[in-house]
């Protein structure tokens, strides 16, 4: 589907969701969020319970209003439809790209994982809208064997996609590093903890839009 990628969208892990006081957080999170411009938002949460995740998404959904902000599921394309998100992300061991497709019909967003150290091979054939590239550095919210590939990682992932393919860099980005991702040729940063560790995420947020502006 077509979609005005921002330049950085928000990654919520469930890691960084206090257990006491959850909605309340959440809501709080989500009208700040939306209200600094926020117009995409990746829900990760891969151990919690159904009952949770429902919850959440139906926090985040109130908040982050439809028609404003995109909201994209990670894994789970069998509760976009009950949480009224737009989309999910897939990686391997999710459902496949075109299975996902398949389910959420042509007016959602599909993303999946296109590869490190170079794409996967025809990765780019695949029903996606975005490609998610990295990690770039180090992360410390998702569990990953993969090794960084730096900011010349992320040039040769461009070169290697072409110009039109929508490249999600993630893994490790701070705003020190931001800039020079995004011109080595991602389209958009992918961001979970330099954001939801600070003190004041909203805040943060809106630091990483002024700066990206």
């Amino acid at each position: 589907m077509p979609f005005p990628f921002p330049k950085v969208y928000p990654i919520l892990d469930r890691s960084v969701i206090p257990s006491d006081g959850r909605a309340k957080f959440l809501c709080r999170l989500g009208s700040g969020l939306a209200e600094a411009g926020a117009t995409l938002l990746e829900y990760r949460n891969k151990t919690g319970s159904d009952e949770e995740l429902l919850a959440d998404a139906a926090v985040l959904r109130e908040t982050l209003p439809s028609g404003k902000v995109k909201l994209i599921l990670d894994d789970r394309v069998d509760l976009v439809e009950a949480t009224r998100f737009d989309g999910a992300h897939v990686d391997a061991g999710d459902a496949a790209p075109a299975e996902a497709r398949r389910l959420l019909g042509p007016d959602r967003i599909v993303g999946t994982y296109g590869g490190t150290e170079a794409l996967l091979p025809g990765i780019l054939r695949e029903p996606a809208d975005y490609f998610s590239i990295g990690p770039v550095f180090a992360t410390t919210t998702k569990q990953t064997t993969k090794p960084p590939v730096g900011i010349d990682g992320v040039r040769r992932l461009r070169n290697e996609a072409g110009a039109d393919a929508v490249l999600v860099a993630v893994g490790g980005v701070t705003l020190e590093t931001a800039a020079a991702v995004l011109a080595a040729g991602a389209t958009t940063l992918g961001v979970a903890a330099a954001i939801f560790c600070a003190a004041d995420p909203v805040a943060e947020f809106r630091r990483w839009i002024k700066v990206l502006a």
